[in-house]
């Protein structure tokens, strides 16, 4: 069966391929759906014609036919696009036979909208703004075209995982490091199930210190944290269900050191050096030692000196730790352990690009991420990542939005975790270094100075890590034969004009236009919706214009030439 009847069976069949409704000049409700067609070229017309078909005359009736709209000419010789409208589907697959019945046509096709394979196939991929957004966003799917964290092992040093559906797939063994029973709910001390069995709280249940208020004031269900930020660095992607993770390919070994109320500076301290490979007096060994840690808890006070050298060990066993910046809208100084030397600290910006209200910030924080903003429950402008639907023990599997610098810093762990990919070998200082980098970030809407470099942009962190080698944009170009035969198409006993688009990535020199050819006078315009361009003449079928700089986006080359005119125009971009 040839593509054309192919297609007109499936064009039968298919209705749900047919485009959304537009309403018609009568008010009536009309399906539209846009066409490429191919024309007979030169010779198959010739062809055509020795046989006694008028292939003029049915081109002409074919561009007059009801819901018939011409849209432009492209690059690729006898090629053009034209859509189609009709009152039903009934009617509107009527006409795609009559069209592709017509010996104006060689072939037809949809002009079906592609996506680029970087975005991932996750339903909720769409609402995590976090990853994507221009102003709030992290410049993510550029990034993933260089590294998607394979081969890297993050650990996140939090209140243990559930094994949802969505993240199980990347879990490593891990480990309970909480020894104290109160604090880790499920009846035991240190073992190997970092699993999490809820953290609720009671209003005033947990231990405080002399003369400081009861802890927590309300109560508070469990939070699922450390199943949320494990889905934000690596929930698996691609996988057609949930989310998607920052670095996906990654894999994650939990390390549970928060519980109810919190947890021990011991427990945490150990767990750093775990994690990162380090022998823990009766823990068996780590069998899969981090390159990334992340840290997304804290408390008030300074750096105290176990944190300081459990980072420190860390760091010598070449693994960087990311940590939040802290929840209480002040000095990030007043913050541990974001406030020890040698850890990367994350403060958080919201979906406009600018600081988020809660977020700590000032001279110890590195670099900012998305942590969104919350004014009513799952709000939309918060994270959104994998989550538990239990409000004391675990129950079935969710996705939940959150904000917090908790939020943000699996963001910077997903992005070193992709920068470890492309180069193994990286320092945490290098890797830190690149984070502070003012180049490979962008500023905050609201111009905060205590925000460290600025926004994270994913892909520029991780092209300087493969070297500091960024993709150069690519040249290109295109030829259209501009010959007579184009005119029967359209004659309207005057001078004829054409119009072909191109386009033109980012970063550019030029773009030029030239005709040549036997035949052909006239003139040559290119422009964009800018107002950028050139003009130029045409005399004997040689013409050009070229625009210096030109801004990425598609521009709209128009020829007017006369009716016997034989040439062909070439468009090159570099």
């Amino acid at each position: 069966m040839s593509s054309k009847k192919l297609l007109v069976k499936r064009s039968a069949l298919a209705g749900s391929l047919l485009a959304m409704a537009v309403m018609s000049a009568n008010a009536q409700a009309e399906l539209t759906k846009r066409f490429i067609v191919k024309y007979p070229s030169a010779g198959e017309m010739r062809t055509m014609s020795a046989q006694g078909l008028n292939v003029m005359a049915a081109q002409q009736q074919m561009l007059r036919q009801d819901g018939v709209e011409y849209k432009r000419s492209m690059l690729l010789d006898d090629y053009h696009v034209i859509s189609v409208s009709a009152a039903n589907e009934e009617e509107l697959a009527q006409r795609i036979q009559e069209l592709s019945n017509s010996p104006a046509i060689v072939d037809i096709e949809e002009d079906a909208i592609m996506r680029a394979f970087s975005s991932p196939n996750d339903p909720l991929y769409d609402d995590q703004w976090h990853y994507f957004d221009q102003q709030g966003g992290i410049n993510l799917p550029n990034a993933w075209e260089r590294a998607t964290g394979k081969g890297v092992t993050v650990a996140v040093l939090d209140t243990g995982y559930r094994p949802h559906e969505d993240l199980v797939d990347n879990l490593l063994p891990g480990y309970d490091m909480i020894t104290d029973t109160f604090y880790s709910v499920d009846g035991d001390g240190r073992d190997s199930d970092a699993r999490d069995p809820g953290d609720r709280m009671l209003k005033g249940e947990c231990p405080t210190g002399p003369g400081e208020d009861p802890y927590p004031p309300f109560d508070f269900d469990s939070s699922w944290h450390g199943t949320h930020v494990a889905g934000t660095i690596a929930a698996v992607t691609n996988n057609g269900i949930g989310v998607a993770g920052v670095a996906y390919d990654a894999k994650i070994v939990p390390v549970r050191v928060l519980g109810k109320c919190g947890g021990r500076l011991s427990d945490i301290a150990d767990g750093i050096v775990w994690a990162s490979g380090g022998s823990v007096p009766g823990v068996p060994a780590n069998p899969n030692p981090a390159q990334v840690i992340n840290m997304s808890l804290g408390g008030n006070g300074d750096c105290d000196s176990i944190y300081q050298s459990a980072i420190n060990f860390a760091r010598a066993q070449g693994t960087t730790v990311v940590v939040a910046a802290g929840n209480e809208r002040r000095n990030a100084a007043k913050s541990r352990p974001g406030n020890c030397d040698g850890v990367v600290n994350v403060a958080a910006s919201n979906i406009n690009g600018a600081k988020a209200s809660y977020s700590n910030s000032g001279s110890v924080v590195d670099v900012t991420a998305p942590g969104g903003e919350w004014r009513i429950r799952n709000d939309p402008n918060g994270v959104l990542s994998t989550d538990n639907e239990g409000t004391n023990g675990p129950r079935a599997d969710a996705y939940l939005t959150k904000p917090g610098t908790s939020m943000a810093a699996p963001h910077i762990a997903g992005v070193v975790a992709m920068m470890y990919e492309v180069k193994p070998d990286i320092t945490p200082t290098e890797a830190e270094n690149i984070l502070k980098n003012r180049a490979n970030t962008n500023p905050l809407t609201d111009n905060c100075t205590g925000c460290g470099s600025g926004i994270i942009d994913a892909d520029k962190a991780v092209a300087e890590a493969a070297g500091g080698i960024v993709l150069p944009p690519k040249g290109g170009s295109s030829t259209v034969e501009v010959a007579d035969y184009y005119r029967w198409w359209f004659w309207d006993y005057g001078q004829p004009t054409l119009s072909f688009t191109v386009t033109t990535p980012e970063g550019m020199k030029s773009l030029e236009v030239e005709t040549s050819g036997a035949s052909g006078n006239g003139s040559l315009t290119v422009a964009n919706a800018q107002g950028e361009g050139c003009t130029g003449s045409i005399s004997n079928a040689a013409g050009s214009c070229s625009v210096s700089n030109p801004s990425a986006g598609e521009w709209t080359v128009t020829i007017t030439t006369g009716y016997r005119s034989d040439m062909s125009l070439t468009a090159t971009w570099k």
